[in-house]
């Protein structure tokens, strides 16, 4: 199974947090989040919208950019912004892959970018909208690298239901 590790560059929204972390669980995906959050970590809306997943989390803390890169030297990152020339689909994810996602008010750090623009990836939307929800933009990149691979590890047929359809 591919290695994916989410990092959030200094959240704020706790519930947003607490999706993507169930994301995380759902599907493998380590959880990195850079200080300073715009919570407490233990948080109650945090802990609501993570529902009872937490003990299945690789979850790691940094003090800020410095420290993620000093602590994952030659990490393949890949940016997600509005600002970026290419589509998250076009992109080749390797293994392992760090996929990065800004603050909810303010994105990613222009500086960061302007470094980077060849990881700089985007999902597409409408002209004059300023951004999807960060969980449902997470939720989307890790499905898509999950798909490249197949899904694997992943159970993709459920057990038989009592649903008639």
């Amino acid at each position: 199974m591919q290695k994916i590790n989410i990092v959030l560059h200094e959240p704020e929204i706790p519930q947003n947090t607490g999706n993507i972390a169930r994301t995380c669980a759902a599907t493998g995906a380590a959880l990195h989040l850079i200080r300073p959050l715009g919570f407490a970590i233990d948080d109650r809306k945090l802990k609501r919208a993570g529902l009872d997943y937490w003990h299945h989390l690789d979850i790691t803390y940094y003090d800020g950019l410095e420290d993620f890169y000093e602590r994952n030297p030659g990490a393949k990152v890949y940016y997600f912004t509005t600002k970026a020339k290419h589509v998250y689909t076009e992109i080749n994810y390797p293994d392992p892959v760090f996929i990065m996602f800004g603050k909810e008010t303010r994105g990613l750090p222009e500086e960061l970018l302007a470094k980077n623009p060849d990881t700089c990836v985007r999902l597409p939307m409408r002209e004059g909208l300023r951004s999807l929800n960060l969980s449902n933009t997470v939720a989307v990149a890790v499905y898509e690298i999950l798909r490249q691979n197949g899904f694997a590890d992943l159970l993709t047929v459920g057990a038989p239901t009592t649903f008639s359809w």
